[in-house]
């Protein structure tokens, strides 16, 4: 059988690990991969950038790439090189570097770009099929400029100028109060700096918590020195002009007429796919690049997509014909990486003749959202929009139960379906959010008598005596499927710290919101076996 040519456009954390997963068939010459990088550093984990920014991680503990090995098993890896078209017609993509790279399959793991919100005083570009033919050189691989002062946080370059306000105890106004732009705001805090978060809705992370787990959070942010102003649209940026006479940001102007000074404001006002390079190629794209169950493109079958830029939607009749198509990429890092794995496993089967492993990519369940802080712990997953005091004949077999601590800024609540959790919220309640976790994850029923999960946030629950917590099929990291235990194989080999256990395991290395507990399951290793742990 003939090499299969691979291109892979992107090389970000699902990017490295589609390497990765190729790299035994590259190495035996059934696969030739190339892979088209874009940034001039290794591939590192971008859900990391915020700790990054604030310098509470090195750029060493961010790599998820490894391209030494990837060239030494035969890839080719282009750093600091772009695609800037692709012709579908003779299979091939242009590069910046005026080379032009035959392929196969070609495989799209572009990721995603910040938004950049409409603002008086900041240019903002469409990049509808229009703006692309006129404007393809500024527009396709490259992000919006924007003012001095002004930064997203997206890769390193946004980290930097983070970092330098930050240690220079500056003023930092984060617009947006999403997940990443919280955990920005709280590390920056914590660091010394000013911060103020400004959004427009009722309370942060609107699109997770329901208004009492917003609340909850809201009172935390204040009491972590973070001043947040709600209700508040912002509608212009000022600027002001150096003594070197260099323009600077001065402040934000909202609709309600507030004037907010910083020296730096961030950007978090959510992400798109980067759609450009698929959309100029002709490609079905709506909020991403639109493929199928097995991550191919509706429009041609010898296209992929995978990660932050992939919109998986079935494609029939009715749906071809819609302009507005369901769903959009998930913008987590964990089903990114189980599309990469899936999809390298199709192609390695294609090159044995064994044929397709299967005939989808794995679906996935709701995302579960963890914001990770000190001292702050928000947890969320599936639709609680449900009230406790909603019409019960409407939703006979739904139940709703909610508890709320306000002064000690704890807060739980818990939808039902037939005794199955379907969805929650907890604040400040980090073991309960385990255990909510781990019974959403198996579909399990709650116990009765919901009050009796508090106990585990309770002064004198003893982690060690619920064994379920600990059972070895119990899943600990999400984003890699990581078991309980997985972590206590590696900790018996001498993986006795959460780092080692990342490196053995993978657990930790995605969003880090288990790390917690990874720390948990190495401390009650070594009690069982009377060996001292350091997890750290």
């Amino acid at each position: 059988m003939s090499q299969l040519r691979i291109v892979l456009i992107g090389y970000g954390p699902v990017g490295a690990r589609f390497v990765e997963q190729l790299l035994p068939a590259v190495a035996n010459g059934s696969i030739a991969l190339t892979v088209v990088a874009g940034e001039h550093v290794e591939a590192y984990n971008r859900v990391l950038v915020a700790e990054y920014a604030v310098g509470n991680t090195e750029l060493d503990a961010m790599l998820v790439g490894d391209r030494v090995a990837a060239e030494a098993a035969g890839a080719r890896v282009l750093l600091g090189v772009a695609a800037t078209s692709i012709d579908r017609s003779a299979q091939l993509v242009h590069l910046d570097s005026g080379e032009a790279l035959a392929y196969d399959r070609l495989v799209l793991a572009t990721g995603s770009r910040a938004n950049v919100p409409t603002l008086d005083g900041i240019e903002r570009h469409r990049r509808d099929l229009d703006s692309l033919q006129k404007y393809a050189k500024q527009l396709v691989a490259r992000d919006d400029d924007l003012p001095t002062g002004i930064t997203a946080l997206r890769d390193l370059a946004d980290a930097e100028r983070v970092l330098g306000a930050v240690q220079a105890r500056k003023r930092i106004i984060v617009l947006g109060a999403g997940v990443l732009g919280l955990e920005l705001a709280l590390a920056a805090a914590h660091a010394g700096a000013q911060v103020c978060v400004v959004h427009h809705g009722p309370h942060p992370m609107p699109r997770n918590l329901d208004r009492g787990g917003g609340l909850v959070l809201r009172a935390a942010l204040r009491r972590s020195g973070v001043t947040v102003v709600a209700h508040s649209r912002a509608e212009a940026v000022a600027f002001r002009t150096d003594d070197d006479g260099t323009r600077r940001f001065d402040m934000v102007v909202t609709a309600d007429g507030k004037q907010l000074r910083g020296d730096l404001l961030v950007l978090s006002c959510g992400v798109s796919p980067r759609n450009e390079l698929a959309t100029l190629a002709g490609l079905r794209t709506a909020v991403g690049v639109v493929v199928g169950a097995d991550l191919a493109s509706w429009t041609d079958p010898d296209v992929y997509a995978i990660g932050d830029c992939a919109q998986v939607a079935p494609r029939t009749e009715e749906l071809a014909g819609q302009r507005v198509l369901p769903g959009a990429p998930s913008g987590l890092i964990g089903p990114g990486w189980r599309q990469a794995e899936w999809l390298a496993a199709q192609f390695i089967a294609s090159t044995t003749g064994d044929g397709p492993a299967d005939a989808a990519a794995p679906a996935e369940r709701d995302a579960i959202v963890m914001l990770k802080a000190k001292h702050i712990d928000v947890v969320a997953v599936g639709d609680i929009s449900a009230d406790p005091w909603d019409d019960d004949t409407l939703h006979p077999r739904r139940r709703v139960s909610q508890w709320a601590d306000p002064e000690h800024l704890r807060y739980v609540k818990m939808v039902t379906e037939d005794g199955a959790l379907t969805g929650f919220v907890s604040v400040g309640m980090p073991r309960t959010a385990a255990e909510l976790t781990l019974l959403f994850e198996r579909r399990g029923e709650l116990p009765a008598d919901r009050s009796v999960l508090l106990r585990f946030d309770g002064p004198d629950y003893d982690p060690s005596a619920d064994a379920d917590a600990f059972a070895p099929a119990s899943t600990v990291c999400w984003c890699n499927g990581v078991t309980v235990g997985r972590i206590e194989d590696a900790a018996a080999c001498g993986a006795t710290t959460v780092e080692g256990v990342g490196r053995e395991t993978r657990a930790g290395t995605g969003c880090g919101g288990c790390k917690g507990r990874i720390a948990e399951i190495l401390a009650r290793a070594a009690e069982t076996d009377e060996t001292p742990s350091v997890t750290a």
